[in-house]
């Protein structure tokens, strides 16, 4: 292995030892490429299972590096059971969902903050629990105790699971595809939840958002993490244009004093412009901003691990004042 390669890997997992758990149930990242010294490349750990992202275009430029990541990591976590390649870039949707380069069965569960998530490392070019959403399912875990949430997007529900982690009194996931709320249903068997049917709701965002708008649907906390670009025949969700249009939709079914929580991960809108057009929001005095929520450093690199300045390498424009492009904002909603 390149020695400054074996460095830069060395240095990123001795920083992160303290994440470890005894029992290899954790979900965090291990190195992130971009900040920590090799653009392009990412891994993963999923409890016994490492995710090795190749995000190179063309691939192939970065095929050694992802072999000597696998000895590396093979070398110091001796106790994984799978090792799991993404190919962003790849030709074939195989290669980008995930090949197996070490093991046969990828780990189906990780624990975090006491809450089991059911995982599927093979599902599709993601791994079905984002790592940079940690610190908001451990606010859902803290703050929704008693009560009723709806998770929009939800894709896997782990914000939803998680607010049924903290004690939430019902959670109503939506989605458009139903492999994503099957996943979600299984974390709840995980821990013991109770499953009711009803309250995951499979179809178009804008199409069930209306019915919900109907039925007199109130919630004490709405969930807004949508892909950055994704179109209908009833509505376009464009992240970098529409935002605005997205939270006013679902303001109506926010309680009065409840929170709507918005993410926006389109890399080409800067921090500052998400913030503005919040404020914007905000000028009619029924919404304020309460908090930005962070991204963890794992996921970023930590201030002392990175060679390079995170607004830099992981966008094209600056986040900030948020860390990532990941921006988390906990909004609350007064009610006309």
């Amino acid at each position: 292995m390149d020695l400054s390669l074996q460095t830069l890997l060395e240095k990123a997992a001795e920083n992160r030892s303290g994440l470890l758990d005894e029992h290899h149930l954790a979900a965090f990242r291990l190195f992130n490429g971009f900040t920590e010294g090799l653009p392009g490349l990412a891994v993963d750990l999923y409890a016994a299972s490492l995710v090795i992202h190749n995000l190179s275009d063309p691939p192939a430029g970065l095929e050694e590096a992802v072999q000597a990541a696998l000895e590396f990591y093979s070398a110091r976590l001796p106790w994984l059971q799978t090792v799991v390649l993404k190919t962003r870039h790849a030709d074939t949707l195989e290669a980008k969902c995930g090949c197996l380069l070490l093991g046969t069965i990828p780990s189906d569960r990780v624990r975090e903050h006491g809450v089991w998530y059911a995982l599927d490392l093979l599902m599709q070019q993601d791994a079905s629990l984002y790592l940079d959403t940690r610190n908001l399912r451990r606010w859902a875990i803290q703050n929704l105790k008693g009560k009723i949430v709806l998770n929009t997007f939800a894709y896997t529900g782990s914000l939803g699971v998680a607010a049924l982690g903290g004690g939430a009194h019902r959670v109503v996931q939506l989605d458009r595809n139903q492999a994503y709320l099957n996943l979600a249903k299984t974390s709840c068997a995980l821990n013991g939840f109770p499953i009711h049917k009803p309250d995951y709701l499979v179809g178009d965002f804008w199409t069930l958002v209306s019915r919900l708008k109907r039925n007199g649907g109130q919630f004490d906390c709405v969930f807004l993490d949508p892909p950055f670009f994704a179109a209908s025949g009833k509505g376009t969700v464009d992240l970098q244009k529409n935002s605005q249009r997205l939270i006013n939709k679902l303001r109506p079914l926010v309680k009065d004093g409840g929170w709507l929580v918005a993410i926006n991960n389109a890399l080409f809108v800067s921090g500052r412009d998400y913030l503005a057009s919040l404020e914007e929001l905000c000028a009619d005095g029924y919404v304020h901003i309460e908090d930005i929520l962070p991204v963890p450093d794992d996921f970023c690199g930590y201030p002392h691990t990175r060679l390079a300045d995170p607004a830099v390498t992981t966008a094209p424009v600056d986040p900030s004042p948020f860390n990532h492009p990941t921006k988390i904002a906990i909004l609350r909603v007064k009610r006309k």
